[in-house]
């Protein structure tokens, strides 16, 4: 849904500026140094990026989901560390509180999440639960007025910057499954909580994670979202529903700028007399890729709309996650091909995305994650979407 045409259009110039001035030529530093400069988070943050989906009364922009999918293709068109840098505050760190949280948490915590005072960490996965996030084995007992929480967790996005978690653990520890979670709000700077060191990745340098130690911390039971124990699991479903519809829009706007480079190349590229565009086998990539990324933008957009639409998504949102990673991960191999020898080559920047949106088709739920969301869901509801 998009609510007003010019207010939108007009967000949407200035992040394709942003993108074409300030980001695209900051990509190789960030390569290079593993680090986003501090000049273009204060930019990030001025621009309003840090609160693109927290509602206005809270300090942000409060885009609809088809809105923040449009501004995502744009300001995605350029490294993937730069969207990292705000994609915990507009999305799985700052949404359990949006959507679940009491009306004194929202007040307390999301004015800070939007204007990118605070960096948010969603803290779910442990080193023995990802896909199985039912299984996480970090608890939080309650003591007086404060739960003590004690346990391990990995892969945690931005922690290294965090100012505070979202953090999943269970209160319950009789209780296995999911009825078992809770989530909670935890200032990063409370005492007990140590960080591994940042990991090493495949790609995507500039974006960090690490492991965080959690070793008796005292969270005030103010802090437990929604003010009620077990609702945690419900509301990590919710946030990482929104999620995959956000990574499909952040899988299209790659997707465009991979596929936007790769057939510039090919109409400059010159062999046997005449461009390399002008040959069959290369225009059959770039229209089998042309196709897919088409295809991926329109399913992220409908998914989108049904959210804002109020409509159950599970299925959409998980199908647009799925094919759009996907498609984007294909288009990346066939820019390689199409590039030749120059796209194995650091120069020329198709590497450094081959590598990137890799991760896409792991987080927020693996592909075969999604498979299965949809899947039990067309079977429970006896329905194709």
């Amino acid at each position: 849904m998009i609510r007003d045409p010019q207010i939108l259009d007009a967000l949407l110039d200035s992040v394709n500026r942003f993108v074409r001035e300030r980001l695209v030529p900051a990509e190789d530093a960030v390569e290079r140094t593993d680090q986003v400069p501090a000049d273009i988070v204060q930019d990030m943050r001025a621009l309003g990026l840090f609160g693109l989906s927290i509602p206005e009364q809270h300090g942000g922009l409060g885009l609809t989901m088809e809105e923040e999918a449009r501004v995502l293709f744009a300001l995605c068109q350029t490294s993937p560390a730069f969207r990292s840098v705000i994609g915990t505050n507009v999305g799985i760190g700052s949404q359990g509180i949006l959507i679940d949280g009491t009306p004194e948490q929202q007040r307390d915590w999301l004015p800070r999440l939007a204007s990118g005072e605070l960096i948010a960490s969603f803290a779910l996965t442990e080193p023995e639960a990802g896909s199985d996030a039912a299984s996480l084995r970090t608890t939080a007992i309650r003591d007086g007025d404060h739960y003590v929480v004690n346990g391990s967790k990995r892969y945690i996005t931005n922690a290294p910057h965090a100012g505070m978690f979202t953090l999943m653990a269970r209160t319950d520890p009789q209780d296995k499954g999911a009825g078992g979670i809770s989530a909670f709000i935890v200032d990063a700077r409370t005492p007990g909580i140590r960080f591994g060191k940042p990991d090493r990745k495949m790609g995507q340098r500039g974006a960090h994670t690490c492991d965080v130690i959690f070793d008796d911390v005292r969270v005030p039971a103010a802090n437990l979202i929604g003010g009620r124990e077990g609702q945690g699991f419900r509301t990590a479903m919710k946030v990482l529903e929104k999620g995959r519809i956000h990574i499909a829009a952040v899988a299209v706007g790659l997707a465009r700028r991979i596929l936007r480079d790769a057939l510039a190349y090919a109409m400059d590229r010159r062999q046997f007399g005449q461009p390399v565009a002008d040959f069959q086998l290369v225009q059959a990539m770039l229209a089998d890729s042309q196709a897919e990324l088409f295809a991926a933008e329109s399913m992220t957009l409908e998914a989108a709309r049904r959210r804002d639409d109020g409509r159950s998504v599970a299925i959409e949102a998980s199908s647009a996650k799925m094919f759009a990673t996907e498609a984007c991960g294909r288009i990346a191999d066939r820019a390689v091909q199409i590039l030749g020898g120059a796209g194995y080559m650091a120069e020329y920047g198709i590497e450094r995305f081959y590598r990137d949106v890799r991760l896409l088709r792991l987080y927020e739920g693996t592909t075969q994650i999604q498979q299965i969301i949809i899947a039990r869901a067309m079977a429970r509801d006896g329905r194709v979407a």
